[in-house]
Formats: structure tokens, sequence, C-alpha cells
């Protein structure tokens, strides 16, 4: 089991959290929403989730296969869509950039066994939003 806590800060949106090993991080809202914008939102947490966790994966199924990453980066774009009174995500995408000493096939399948089999946020977003990817490697997409 896993477990957070939460605890507010200020008068408005502001919230720490602190999960059990004692890490903290912050969330807020916009200010057209009555936030202070003193962090990122919780949709904004899903996105930097799903880049988090497929990078760990990519990361370490390349190292499995002796490949060398100089760096690696990504971006992630989430399109929301209105259901009822909730705006989740339709459509997420990301685009993962990797430099280094690395076989584009390489990359290609542990982003491809990220997303489908190993990336436990992606697959509690997939039941309602639809995750596609792009890997680019030194500078060529694959």
């Amino acid at each position: 089991m896993m477990k957070i806590q939460l605890k507010r800060i200020d008068n408005d949106y502001h919230f720490e959290l602190k999960n059990e090993r004692g890490h903290v991080t912050y969330i807020d809202s916009k200010a057209q929403v009555g936030g202070h914008d003193l962090a990122p939102s919780p949709m904004e947490y899903v996105l930097m989730g799903v880049a988090g966790c497929s990078a760990i994966d990519v990361i370490s199924i390349l190292k499995k296969q002796r490949q060398e990453i100089t760096d690696y980066r990504a971006e992630v774009e989430g399109n929301r869509v209105k259901i009822d009174d909730a705006t989740p995500f339709k459509n997420i995408t990301i685009t993962i950039y990797l430099e280094g000493e690395i076989a584009p096939e390489k990359a290609q399948r542990a982003a491809q066994l990220s997303f489908e089999k190993y990336c436990s946020v992606s697959k509690t977003v997939e039941p309602t939003a639809t995750i596609e990817y792009k890997v680019v490697v030194n500078n060529k997409e694959v």
C-alpha cells in the first residue's frame, strides 16, 4: 500500500504533500480558479508522473542492454475534454529525447515496453486517455 499525507498551507489551494519516506512536494491551482500558482496543479503532476515513470523504465531497460545514455529528456502534452463537471485527459503525447551510444531500435522497443507493459502511471490513466509516444535518438526520430 502507498500512502500520501496532504496538509493545507494557506487559506486557498496551496497544499504540502508528503510521502511515507518523508519526501515533500506542493500543489496549488492557477490564479484564474482562486489559487496563487505557487506549485504545479494536480493534473500537471499526472503528466509529470507519466514522464517520470516512463523515464525510469526506458533507462532501466537500456542500461540492461548496455546502452550508453548521455542525456535523457522528455516533453509531455495532455489534451483535456470536458465530461460533466470534470476535464480529464483525453490524449497524452510524450516525446522522449535520448542522446548517447544507443541503438535506435532498442530505444524504440524500450519505450514500447514501458507504455505497453511496465509504466504503472500510464496504465492508470489508460482507461480514459490515449497515450502516444515518439522517440528521438541523437536528434533523429525513430
